[in-house]
């Protein structure tokens, strides 16, 4: 059983940024491939990106590229999203989702509301 647990949500203007963490104790996230997810009112959940355990790699949806930067600090055991220039439409609830052994884990998700 993993539970991963996201914070660092809110509301921000556009423009503004975030910084949402995921943590997993006493889970180690090191040797996994991290992603985070988001999902606004009445839509599909989409994949914002995610960062590979071996070297680093990121991927970013086209959506959020540019703007977002997925990290992680194994010593801390922790994922990082960082969001710049956000924009209204980047509001939703964001999900860390970590995929072991076949199985889809994720958190309770964080709100970010990016309003004016």
């Amino acid at each position: 059983q993993v539970q991963l647990e996201e914070s660092g949500g809110g509301a921000v203007q556009p423009g503004g940024s975030l910084t949402l963490t995921c943590a997993a104790p006493p889970f180690t996230l090191t040797y996994y491939t991290m992603a985070w997810f988001r999902q606004a009112p009445g839509k599909e959940r989409e994949r914002v990106g995610c960062i590979s355990n071996s070297d680093g790699t990121t991927y970013y949806a086209a959506s959020v590229k540019g703007r977002f930067t997925i990290s992680r600090d194994n010593a801390k055991n922790t994922v990082y999203l960082q969001m710049n220039s956000l924009k209204p439409e980047d509001t939703a609830i964001y999900y860390c989702n970590v995929r072991k052994l076949g199985t889809a884990y994720w958190g309770q998700g964080t709100q970010v509301t990016v309003s004016s």
